[in-house]
């Protein structure tokens, strides 16, 4: 009988031991952040090449790992459906899309504005010389993109309206491909295609954001995980406002960083870099009016499915 007790207590002890070291290496495993990013997103390809933030993450027991997408909306959907934690920078307009589908989002950081880092371009040899002489004309342009809201606003301007051209939704790569051959009359981009596209082919710029479109980027974060792991956003929204300064600061270093990762020559880079601010930000309420305006541009028009709030959003403060 004895014995049997003695058995009994073993085993228990026995299963104890193995419940607490399951326990233990459940949370000594490292959390894995899921890292949304695009090519335009120039910090964090930069903070991704030198291996940073999984530095900086590691006394948290963070890993990453890392998912490139092809423009902001898709980028933004996966944040939505759960498939992402943390976005990098996309453009103003994205948001808007993501909370009229409902997304529970969190403003990581901002960008200060960067009018000039997207522009509508026609071809050297094209006829067309002003905004107003794209009515009838096919433009292409990735959908809900900073450069989405640039046509409309540039169209707007220029006393014409969305319904007076032909819209040809195109990522970046298919964009370039469709101006190079015709299939398009006018594209709108931006950096880093935009100074692709001028270095290595004849193009004239129609208009920039200059007094239309400011052009500033966000990072964002699923709600969940803003609120699960602010830690880790303090961490990247760090790195990222000491990350802008130094590309400002060594221009040519960042470039010759990034060209073989971007697969571009390093003074088409140094160009594109030369238009953006980098300057990162927290976001306050107070720096979202653009964001209505945006909003509003694009309900008008039809393209937005309701009508949204831009102001109604979560905002991550980094001091706290």
């Amino acid at each position: 009988m004895n014995h049997i007790l003695i058995n009994r207590r073993t085993a228990i002890a026995t299963l104890g031991a193995l419940s607490a070291g399951a326990v233990l290496a459940q949370q000594q495993r490292p959390a894995t952040v899921r890292f949304g990013y695009q090519k335009s997103s120039t910090l964090i390809a930069l903070l991704k090449v030198q291996g940073t933030l999984e530095k900086q993450l590691a006394p948290l027991n963070v890993s990453l790992s890392w998912h490139e997408f092809t423009s902001g909306l898709p980028l933004l959907e996966a944040l939505n459906l759960d498939n992402l934690d943390i976005s990098a920078d996309v453009a103003d307009t994205v948001p808007v899309f993501a909370q009229a589908a409902g997304a529970d989002l969190t403003f990581l950081a901002q960008e200060a504005p960067s009018p000039a880092a997207q522009a509508i371009v026609v071809r050297d040899e094209s006829p067309l010389k002003t905004v107003a002489d794209l009515k009838g004309k096919k433009v292409g342009f990735a959908k809900a993109a900073g450069a989405h809201y640039l046509l409309i606003a540039a169209l707007e301007k220029a006393g014409l309206s969305f319904k007076d051209i032909e819209p040809a939704y195109l990522t970046p790569a298919d964009g370039r491909a469709a101006f190079e051959r015709g299939a398009i009359d006018a594209w709108v981009v931006w950096d880093p295609f935009l100074a692709a596209a001028q270095r290595q082919s004849k193009v004239r710029i129609l208009a920039d954001g200059a007094g239309i479109a400011s052009y500033q980027r966000y990072y964002l974060a699923s709600t969940k995980f803003a609120k699960a792991r602010p830690d880790v956003l303090r961490v990247v929204y760090a790195e990222l406002e000491k990350t802008g300064k130094w590309v400002k600061q060594h221009p040519k270093e960042a470039a010759a960083l990034l060209a073989p990762v971007w697969g571009l020559d390093a003074p088409t880079i140094e160009q594109a870099n030369s238009r953006r601010s980098y300057a990162v930000r927290p976001v306050v309420a107070g720096g979202l009016a653009e964001q209505q305006r945006i909003a509003d541009a694009f309900f008008a028009e039809k393209l937005l499915p309701r009508k949204i709030d831009a102001l109604k959003v979560a905002l991550f403060n980094p001091g706290a």
